[in-house]
């Protein structure tokens, strides 16, 4: 949605600016934070006219496994003050991305029909970042639907080995 990056992007700015020196730790809890902040029940509480900013703070850190930093106290307090609390997941996003280019990383996704150990999933990173020539950082959803294979999107680029992925090509060459 336009109009939210449009909103994020000065907070995830600012944010990557004011933490320069420790990015990946930032990082961390504002993805946290953004996990936390798609709760249809949190979000109805925060926009309840009678909920303050300071109320849903405390809900937001008592949701934390860790106890928040100033920094990320100070950060969220303002998001919320200003009403931006949906935005978050975006400027996490943004974040993340200006993280990514500063380390000539990316995020990647790897979509499995099959858990995968950390072993196996070592091998899969070591060949992905020679396919795609830089570093990832790599998650796995699983996704049972694709039968075999994996099925990989690193930004807008997609690479799909997977076995429903070479039936639907059979499909169609076939039907042509």
């Amino acid at each position: 949605m336009a109009e939210l990056a449009t909103i994020a992007r000065p907070y995830a700015d600012a944010l990557f600016k004011a933490s320069a020196d420790h990015l990946e730790q930032t990082a961390q809890w504002l993805d946290r934070l953004a996990e936390i902040v798609i709760d249809p029940d949190l979000m109805r509480f925060a926009s309840h006219p009678k909920s303050t900013p300071e109320q849903v703070l405390g809900l937001i850190q008592g949701a934390m496994p860790q106890a928040l930093s100033a920094v990320a106290q100070q950060f969220l307090r303002m998001v919320l003050e200003n009403g931006r609390l949906s935005a978050m997941p975006e400027m996490a996003l943004q974040f993340r991305a200006q993280v990514n280019d500063r380390g000539g990383a990316s995020d990647a996704t790897v979509f499995s029909p099959f858990p995968m150990d950390g072993g196996l999933l070592a091998e899969v990173v070591q060949v992905l970042e020679k396919r795609f020539d830089r570093k990832l950082h790599v998650s796995v959803q699983l996704q049972p639907e694709l039968i075999g294979g994996i099925r990989v999107v690193v930004g807008d680029e997609v690479l799909d080995t997977s076995v429903k992925a070479r039936l639907e090509q059979m499909k169609v060459a076939l039907a042509a």
